[in-house]
């Protein structure tokens, strides 16, 4: 396909935009399926093409966390079951069903991580000395997982929110190793995501490599960004892209 310099611009900006986001908090794969609905693809195509941006930022993401000590690597499979079989249904129903059917889901369970941040901001402040919890003793954990992973598979954007929700809010990990283990969870279910839209024929590649071009550059900055920072700034930021996207979402 043939595109103009400024689609190429835009969507490199909304890339890069995407990729500090995500990392940090989530929701930058509204401003990357936005940039992709503006160059007129299908809400279906553009939707399978976010998934290359996706993938490829969540292992860069990782590597930066990783080298940093902040990864747990001991954490990475029991949490990435769950959250591996609700993106595989997710991802095989959103090749069939129209992208709108969650929206009222993502806008209600970001809306209310908002307002438990703001009434109970210790809900996603664990202490620091508190160690986090084993999957196996929070059973609540592998639900909020395996939804995340559903909703991952289904249309991504905002899915780092939900992800936050079970690391930090119910398995209690620090928001920096949370947002490392994120991005394992979101590589992997990006990569069955897009495997599913690509045997559909649902991905444009040149501009799904375009945005991932935008992304990578904005996770390297931001990992830099997220293990240097406090949390109670990381929580500011998280707070923020939370509101700002679900206004976003609500006048979409």
């Amino acid at each position: 396909m043939t595109m103009s310099v400024l689609e190429v611009v835009i969507l490199l900006a909304s890339g890069l935009a995407a990729g500090f986001v995500n990392t940090i908090a989530g929701g930058g794969g509204l401003f990357t399926l936005a940039a992709l609905l503006f160059m007129g693809l299908p809400a279906d195509v553009a939707n399978g093409t976010n998934r290359v941006s996706v993938a490829l930022q969540s292992v860069e993401g990782v590597r930066g966390f990783h080298r940093h000590g902040k990864l747990d690597t001991g954490a990475i499979l029991p949490i990435l079951w769950p959250t591996l079989f609700g993106s595989l249904i997710g991802s095989v129903l959103a090749s069939y069903l129209p992208v709108t059917l969650l929206k009222p889901l993502l806008l209600s369970t970001m809306m209310g991580m908002a307002l438990l941040m703001i009434l109970k901001p210790a809900v996603m402040a664990p202490p620091a000395d508190a160690p986090a919890f084993a999957l196996h003793e929070k059973p609540l954990g592998w639900a909020a997982l395996f939804g995340a992973g559903l909703y991952g598979g289904f249309i991504q954007g905002g899915v780092g929110f939900l992800l936050l929700g079970a690391l930090v809010g119910v398995l209690r990990y620090q928001l920096v190793q949370a947002n490392a283990l994120k991005l394992v969870c979101t590589g992997v279910f990006g990569v069955v995501a897009l495997s599913v839209f690509a045997l559909r024929g649902q991905v444009l590649w040149i501009p799904g490599l375009i945005i991932a071009a935008g992304t990578l550059i904005g996770v390297r900055v931001s990992v830099d960004f997220a293990v240097k920072a406090k949390h109670e700034t990381l929580r500011v930021i998280l707070l923020v892209a939370v509101v700002g996207v679900c206004v976003a979402s609500f006048f979409r």
